[in-house]
């Protein structure tokens, strides 16, 4: 198995290979320039986040300043926005699907160790991957462990630890994260908590009542 197969093969293996840390400084290069260019420069953050990342979307915005183990192994799909300070682990994949929304402080993992001492001592390590659906929205300073499925349209609340995969068409929250409720009906009638969305029919848009 070469190295680069290595990283992605779910199996354990230590971290002690010269040839990966020679490959992984050169997308961490390209990170370096995303988080010091100038908002105004929003050509050049776009060249560089297609640069810096496996693939990228289109209409797609991540906040400097961006984290990332690697940059080069996340997919992301279209009309995602990232807010301030995400981390990706990503020593194996991250898929990113199309109209994701996520939080600031956020941890993406791939990467875990083994909780025997003498391995960790030792610097073994394993990677699986994380994959969220299309139109998730993850809360700020949550947390997505390695090997986590998250479904399609679902929410996660807030400081979640997302430990097991997530269904779609849900609300999730918590330490561990655990479903909370399905999204329905109350969710096209209530925006947030008893402030109720009032259509108007100008453009299609809608106009937000207040109590």
């Amino acid at each position: 198995m070469d190295k680069k197969t290595m990283l992605h093969s779910q199996k354990m293996y230590f971290c002690d290979d010269e040839e990966l840390a020679a490959m992984q400084t050169q997308c961490l290069e390209t990170l370096y320039d995303y988080n010091l260019s100038r908002p105004s420069e929003s050509e050049k953050r776009g060249e560089l986040l297609e640069r810096l990342l496996a693939s990228v979307g289109n209409n797609c915005y991540i906040e400097p300043p961006l984290r990332a183990n690697w940059g080069c192994h996340t997919y992301v799909g279209d009309n995602v926005y990232a807010n301030f300070n995400l981390t990706l682990v990503d020593d194996t994949y991250i898929y990113i699907g199309n109209h994701v929304m996520i939080g600031p402080n956020v941890t993406i993992a791939t990467a875990g160790h083994p909780v025997d001492p003498d391995l960790r001592r030792e610097v073994a390590q394993f990677n699986i991957p994380v994959r969220i659906g299309d139109n998730v929205w993850i809360g700020a300073n949550s947390v997505v462990l390695p090997g986590v499925t998250i479904g399609e349209n679902s929410v996660i609340g807030a400081g979640s630890v997302v430990t097991k995969d997530i269904p779609a068409n849900v609300v999730a929250v918590g330490n561990p994260c655990r479903v909370l409720r399905e999204i329905g009906q109350h969710d096209k009638e209530y925006y947030f908590k008893n402030r109720k969305l009032e259509q108007n029919m100008f453009n299609g848009q809608f106009e937000h009542s207040h109590p």
